[in-house]
Order: C-alpha cells, then sequence, then structure tokens
C-alpha cells in the first residue's frame, strides 16, 4: 500500500518531542530487522529506554509471521498490518480463579473491592499490565539475498488498545520508514506527541503532517482500570440499555470485520458470544497473523457493551513467556480463561487442555497449507496493499444440508485434521443456550465476486452483525439493572442526609428471583430453556464481577453527582422549622460532612467549574442549620477552631479532616 496522496513531509514537526504526552498515546516506535545469524534485532526504538530488554526480546519475535504462515508466492514486496499483545513483566499470569467466587458466598454480602494484583516494578507511568505492539511487515523477495529475501517490521508500542488509531498511522509510517529510515519515527514521534489527550467513546480529529485522521475512541466502560475508573466513565455508558447512536463505539474493536472473519462459519457466532461471555479459554487458528488478530479483535467486540475482562492475545507464540507456563499443564488441568490467536498449527499439539479451537481465514495462494475449497484469499492482494484489518473477498456459505454433513464430519476428524488441510470451523463440546438467529442471517447481503462492491456490502453486514450482538449482550445484562438503578431525593424531603445505598448482591437470591421472573421476551425467543444455565456460568466466569464491580462504582457516582445537584438547587431553610432537635443535629453533621469532602477535593486538585459556589452554598447551609442549635450545643461546637472556622471564618481545610469524630 502506497501512503495516502495527501501527506507529505515537505512541512516537518515545528515542535519539539514533549515525552509526557506521547506517553497518553504511544509507549515507542520501533524498526525491527529479522537476521539470517542473529535472528530478530531491534535496529530502532524511540524514544530510547521504554522497555526493558526482556521485553525487547518478546516485542521482536511477535512483529514477524511465523515461517509456517509466511507467503510463498514469488511476489517482490508483500506487506501486511497485524497487532499483538503481551503482559508486562511485573505481572503474573491470570490463573484459573473464578472473578466471581465473592459472589457465590458471603451470605449476599458484597465485596465492593476488585482485587488487585500489586506491582513490585519501580517503572514509571506503565498504567496497564499489557502492552499493545502494532505492526507493519515487510517481506521483500530478492534472489541475491540469502533465502531471496529480507524481512523487516515496524511497530508502534502503545497501553491502549487503539487499532482504529493506529491501523492508519501505520498505512503512513510503514512505507514511510521504508522510504525515509529513522527519522520517519522521529517525525511520527513528534507529530503523535502534539495531539490532544484522548477523549474516551469520542470522534477525535488528529493531525499528521497536513493530513488528519478522524477515529473514534473506544468507550471508557471497555478498558481495563488498575483501580477505580476513569473521571469520563458516567452512568450513560452503563448497560443495560440499547444505545440509540450506533455510530458511538460500545466496546473495544468496533471496526474490527465480523463478516468477513467469520463468513465461513456464521451459524457458530452465537456460539462464540456465549464462550466470550463465561469466559471460556478459546484458541483461534488462522493462516496469516492478520487473519487471526482480527478473528480475536472481532470475537472481543462480539460481547460489547460488556467489559471483556479475559484474557486476549491476538498474535501469540511459542516466544511468548506465558507459552512454557500453558504448555505445561497437565492432562486433566484447567485451562485458564482466555483467548489466543495463533497461525502456528504446533499449538494443536502443545495446547491439548484448550477446550474450544476455532479455524478461520484463508490461505494465501501457493502457500504450504491447503485450503478446503477454492476461494479467494484474504492475503491475495494486489501487490503493495497491505493485508490485515480488511474485508475478505469470500462468497458467502449457504445454508444447506450438505453443510451439515461436512460439519458433522469435521467434528469427527478433530482439529489436528488442520495439519493437512485448511477448514473454517470450531471443535468444541460446549451445548450452546442461544439459538442462531436465522432472521439476521437472512439479511446479510452476498456481493458476488465485485471487490469494490464486496467491501461496501461487508460494511452493511457488519453493522446488522454489531446491532444484534449488541441487542443480545443489552438484554442478557438487563435483569441486573436493578442492582445498578441510582435515586435521587423524594420530592419535598431533605437532600442533606446521605442517599441510600445501592441494592445489595446475591447470587442465589438473583438466580431465584430472574428463575420466577423469566429471561424477557428478547431472549426467551432466542434462548433454550436452560437459560438460565448460561446466568450460572457467567456469574462464575472471569467476566461478571470486573463488570459489575465497575458499574457499581460508576452508579455509586452518578448518586453521588445527583444528590449533590439536589443540595445546591434546595434551600435548606424551607426544612429546618419541621425538623426535630435530633434531625436538626443529623442535617448539621450531614452537611459539615460534604462540605469537608468538597474541601478535600479543592486541596488535592479535583476542581470543577463549580466547586467554589458548591462549597459556597454549603457553608452557607452549615450556619443556618448552626444557628438553630440549642446555645450550650454551639458552644460545645466553637470549642474546636477548625470547627469555628467552617461555621464562623473562612472556607479552609481542617489539617485533619479525620477527626472530626472526636469534635464532639
Amino acid at each position: 500500500m502506497s501512503r495516502s496522496p495527501s501527506f507529505s513531509l515537505k512541512q516537518e514537526p515545528n515542535s519539539k518531542l514533549d515525552p509526557k504526552n506521547l506517553r497518553q498515546w504511544v509507549v515507542a516506535f520501533c524498526a525491527i530487522r529479522f537476521d539470517l545469524e542473529q535472528g530478530q534485532v531491534i535496529e530502532e526504538c524511540y524514544p530510547p529506554g521504554c522497555v526493558s530488554q526482556d521485553e525487547e526480546l518478546e516485542i521482536a519475535f511477535s512483529s514477524f509471521p511465523d515461517s509456517v504462515s509466511q507467503h510463498q508466492n514469488r511476489s517482490s514486496i508483500h506487506d501486511c498490518i497485524f497487532f499483538f499483545r503481551f503482559r508486562r513483566q511485573e505481572n503474573v499470569l491470570v490463573g484459573n480463579i473464578s472473578s466471581s467466587e465473592s459472589v457465590e458466598g458471603g451470605g449476599g454480602e458484597e465485596k465492593d473491592d476488585i482485587p488487585q494484583r500489586k506491582s513490585s516494578s519501580t517503572r514509571k507511568n506503565t498504567g496497564s499490565k499489557y502492552l499493545y505492539g502494532y505492526v507493519f511487515n515487510r517481506q521483500r523477495h530478492d534472489e541475491r539475498l540469502k533465502r531471496g529475501g529480507e524481512q523487516k517490521s515496524v511497530v508502534i508500542l502503545s497501553h491502549s488498545p487503539y487499532s482504529s488509531v493506529f491501523r492508519p498511522v501505520l498505512q503512513i509510517l510503514g512505507p514511510l520508514f521504508f522510504d525515509i529510515g529513522k527519522k520517519a519515527l522521529e517525525h511520527m514521534a513528534s507529530y503523535v506527541s502534539m495531539w490532544p489527550a484522548p477523549i474516551l467513546g469520542k470522534l477525535m480529529e488528529l493531525p499528521i503532517g497536513n493530513a488528519s485522521l478522524k477515529v473514534n475512541l473506544p468507550p471508557a466502560h471497555s478498558l481495563q482500570l488498575e483501580n477505580g475508573f476513569f473521571s469520563d466513565e458516567s452512568a450513560s455508558s452503563m448497560a443495560p440499555f440499547l444505545p440509540t447512536n450506533q455510530s458511538v463505539p460500545q466496546g473495544l474493536f468496533h471496526d474490527a470485520d465480523l463478516f468477513g472473519t467469520f463468513r465461513g462459519i456464521l451459524l457458530q457466532l452465537w456460539v462464540l458470544w456465549e464462550l466470550l461471555i463465561i469466559g471460556e479459554p478459546i484458541l483461534i487458528i488462522a493462516p496469516t497473523p492478520p487473519q487471526c488478530c482480527e478473528a480475536v479483535a472481532g470475537l472481543v467486540s462480539l460481547v460489547a457493551p460488556l467489559l471483556c475482562s479475559v484474557d486476549f492475545r491476538p498474535y501469540f507464540t511459542i516466544h511468548d513467556r506465558d507459552f512454557a507456563q500453558l504448555n505445561s499443564l497437565s492432562e486433566g488441568d484447567t485451562f485458564p480463561p482466555m483467548v489466543l490467536g495463533v497461525t502456528n498449527l504446533f499449538f494443536l499439539k502443545a495446547l491439548k487442555n484448550i477446550p474450544h479451537i476455532v479455524s478461520v481465514g484463508s490461505p494465501a495462494p501457493n502457500s504450504s497449507r491447503q485450503s478446503l475449497a477454492p476461494r479467494a484469499s484474504f492475503a491475495g492482494r494486489s501487490m503493495g496493499r497491505p493485508e490485515g484489518f480488511g474485508f475478505q473477498q469470500l462468497s458467502l456459505r449457504r445454508f444447506s444440508p450438505t453443510n451439515l454433513l461436512n460439519s458433522v464430519k469435521l467434528r469427527r476428524d478433530g482439529p489436528l485434521c488442520l495439519m493437512t488441510e485448511h477448514k473454517e470451523a470450531i471443535w468444541s463440546t460446549y451445548a450452546a443456550v442461544t439459538k442462531p438467529d436465522t432472521s439476521i442471517l437472512n439479511r446479510l447481503i452476498d456481493a458476488g465476486v465485485s471487490s469494490r462492491v464486496e467491501e461496501s456490502m461487508s460494511v452493511v453486514n457488519n453493522e446488522i452483525l454489531r446491532r444484534h450482538f449488541l441487542e443480545l449482550t443489552t438484554n442478557f445484562l438487563a435483569p441486573f439493572g436493578p442492582y445498578l438503578r441510582t435515586t435521587t431525593p423524594i420530592e419535598g424531603t431533605s437532600p442533606f442526609v446521605d442517599p441510600p445505598p445501592l441494592p445489595l448482591f446475591n447470587a442465589n437470591e438473583f438466580i431465584t428471583t430472574l428463575s420466577a421472573r423469566g429471561p424477557g421476551k428478547f431472549l426467551s425467543k432466542r434462548m433454550r430453556t436452560n437459560w438460565l444455565d448460561l446466568y450460572r456460568r457467567f456469574l462464575k466466569g472471569q467476566n461478571f464481577m470486573p463488570w459489575f464491580q465497575r458499574r457499581r462504582l460508576v452508579a455509586e457516582q452518578e448518586q453521588h453527582r445527583l444528590w449533590k445537584q439536589a443540595r445546591i438547587r434546595t434551600d435548606i431553610k424551607r426544612f429546618i422549622p419541621g425538623m426535630l432537635e435530633l434531625e436538626v443535629v443529623d442535617s448539621f453533621n450531614a452537611i459539615e460532612k460534604h462540605l469537608l469532602g468538597e474541601l478535600q477535593l479543592l486541596q488535592c486538585g479535583k476542581v470543577s467549574e463549580d466547586s467554589a459556589a458548591v462549597c459556597q452554598k454549603l457553608k452557607g447551609d452549615l450556619q443556618a442549620v448552626f444557628n438553630v442549635l440549642p446555645t450550650d450545643m454551639q458552644q460545645l461546637l466553637l470549642l474546636n477552631p477548625e470547627r469555628a472556622s467552617l461555621v464562623q471564618g473562612d472556607l479552609e481545610l481542617p489539617k485533619n479532616p479525620e477527626s472530626k469524630s472526636s469534635w464532639w
């Protein structure tokens, strides 16, 4: 693929690199060469010193196709784009531990703290447990070179799953690097460092030279967090309800090509949706890295708006440090919840314990793998145009008894049949609860063989599929709505007391209530009679507890905001005449606590536009309540100088706000 004709480097960056701003988007830009004697060698890493030597090695190994997936044709140049994800060194591989064990037990008590693994690393601003690598790989055939060619990769390292951003960046940066070398990395780093901070879930315009990228970032509720939640994550992103604006992304990898990737196994999409919902381990096999990483991304996108907490690796190789641990699992051991995208068929023998195997994609022409039937290749592109993240030119497979018989034969042969012949299939003993929606499948458009029409029709088909699975997931999560519902002060009641807590969650009570009420009209048409088993598995799986506790935090924050607004709008003097003395004292304590909380935020630098007005309003309310207290109680309160400053003097944060309980 050539660079966009509108892009030019005549105008070089007019400012120096800002490392802090750059790190909001990118950790580093790397150039890696495959050397016949030394193996993978990182030639450039800019800015330098951003990753450890061990991480450099892992990045280098993950930035090239496996030998078995390389193209065997004699084209002079082949470009491809893919991405990988690996665990940073300070983190430990997630084991086979249910994320919702605390839900099943505990006598109905809810645990509000999401378990976090502590990091012993002293590296600053790492933020994420994982690092993403976005790769532009070029294979150049030249008979004059050893082995008849060479390979190089340009890699963008980032903490964030912004494939919608880094794919077009690579389409510019990759060819540019092969034109002007290291200077391309430095220029791109300077441009990126001038970008504004990421605005999650929004359309952003990002300038690069005289060009501009318009990209949608994934929403805050789809990204993993170490602690707390994003400041811009609001209740508006909270399932369960179906968003009205479908152009706004609702999860990770919203631009993944669902239709093109899973076209040969469309009937199995509902099985894959369930497997990911309940957090089952899945091995995805494809002929090339772009195809396997697109399949993993598409699968993760199926469960939006659910937060996907299953560890996913778009392109996994035997050089990944976690492979040794996975390979050491004995027969009968439970495989950890992971989605692995691979191209090396060795994994079929090495990872025997993984219960669900999916084969997708189409081999390149003249490759060492044979396909089941003649098909247009995902890799067979026009010269110079990179494979990856795009649309496959495949004919829509018709649903017929013949295909059903072929599926039975594939199950009988098992996944090892892929060693001799590539086939699109799924091998799993899981009995799905959700029935394939044939009305959705019948709406999909078969564009025939025209590549231009094919691409536009794939866009339409992707929208149909994504809308359906978004609606399916939203309705599946709907029964948890009562536990995430916020309240506002009832008309005529005082908002100066603490709001009621959200309802406590107990798994057994939830299942009992749901069984009596039913799954709802949407799901009852699409699920079998054992639909309750899917909820039981979901509660015990990897995805439920992180999603639920995240939603609870957001709901509590939203409720705090609503009650805060009510306190600003309400005149406390309206309620004082009807209060008993004890209620007056309780109101004083509540207002004082809210005022101290606002002052504490000011001290921490968390200032909003109305912070000063809120503090002044609360101080006025505190003084109004103080004035109606008995004289002896007023005198007792004024003995404490810090409290006296709240009702008489300037607004200053007490040196020790925790000591207010001793003021009485």
